[in-house]
């Protein structure tokens, strides 16, 4: 998922993430947040996502004319009429795999190629980048994927014909590159309480570590990038070319969640690299460990908004609260 702030594969296996109403006003939030006169941020949970539509008859004829050529492990050939259509996520195994099944909670790394159904222009391709995606089997972010991939084997190549979020049909082809037995790891921030600066957004934690977020009565929209350390961890430095496992939450200035690991109910794992700007610079020189407040100007997160960029939050200044729970070479 690239932090546009989501994005990746999570974004082509249309992912949604519900705009969440927030209090304001004088209420009071629940978990623990103090009476306020600014907006409340708080975040709830994900409602259960609707079953995925069935394909047609005519959604499955397509995807099986689709010619997927090239050896494992190499970037294939995709090619196929156009224009695509499909009426509803269509899938079909290309190549079973032969090394270790995949198990839910396993940690699965795959490398993928997305080719436009419109006009059979690549969109993207971890081989070309060299930065294949990796996720936690049973993710919600990937619910199209979990099912077919829960039982399958390294070296599984899984075609998927979908709309993506931008209503546009796009055809993926997924290769599982690796996959690694679930291993405990922390799941919140833990370290040494810091100060913040006065005048930003408070933060108040719940048991678990969830956060809510109060935006003062009159806040002003950030022209800078506000980086603020709430709690210091004493791990590694967190460095722009690694890949970050994160609980996150975001918020816009008027106490709307929009966007919540915590209300997944599991942490996100992205390489800094394919994040929004706030993301990767607010980010980078922080510790393993830690928990940043970051209040990220609209041109470091999704830019202004534009006739060219009609992203749902472009033009929207943004707050983020992220726990950085490890740090890896991407």
């Amino acid at each position: 998922m690239k932090h546009r702030t989501t994005a990746g594969l999570a974004a082509v296996a249309l992912a949604s993430i519900a705009l969440t109403g927030c209090a304001s006003g004088d209420d009071t939030a629940d978990g623990g947040a103090a009476a306020s006169n600014g907006n409340v941020c708080e975040v709830t949970p994900a409602a259960e996502p609707s079953p995925a539509p069935s394909p047609s008859d005519a959604d499955v004829e397509a995807v099986e004319a689709i010619e997927v050529s090239g050896p494992v492990g190499k970037e294939p050939k995709v090619s196929f009429k156009t224009p695509l259509e499909v009426s509803a996520p269509t899938f079909r195994v290309v190549d079973e795999g032969t090394g270790e099944e995949l198990k839910e909670k396993d940690q699965v790394t795959i490398d993928y190629v997305v080719i436009a159904g419109k006009d059979g222009s690549q969109a993207a391709s971890t081989w070309k980048t060299k930065e294949p995606e990796t996720f936690e089997l049973g993710d919600a972010q990937y619910d199209l994927l979990n099912d077919k991939l829960i039982g399958q084997k390294v070296g599984t190549r899984l075609l998927m014909a979908s709309t993506a979020m931008d209503q546009s049909i796009q055809v993926t082809m997924v290769e599982v590159a690796k996959v690694e037995a679930p291993k405990e790891s922390p799941t919140r921030a833990e370290g040494t309480e810091v100060e913040p600066k006065e005048g930003l957004p408070a933060v108040e934690l719940a048991d678990d570590g969830q956060p809510t977020v109060t935006i003062p009565e009159g806040y002003e929209k950030p022209t800078d990038l506000v980086v603020q350390p709430l709690i210091e961890g004493d791990g590694a430095e967190v460095t722009k070319e690694q890949t970050v496992t994160v609980q996150y939450a975001g918020c816009l200035l008027d106490g709307t969640s929009f966007d919540s690991s915590w209300s997944r109910g599991t942490p996100m794992s992205i390489p800094l690299s394919q994040v929004i700007p706030g993301w990767t610079n607010g980010l980078a020189g922080q510790k393993v460990g830690s928990q940043v407040l970051l209040v990220v100007p609209a041109a470091e997160a999704y830019g202004e908004k534009s006739e060219e960029n009609t992203h749902e939050l472009a033009g929207q200044d943004l707050v983020f609260v992220v726990d950085i729970l490890e740090a890896k070479a991407a």
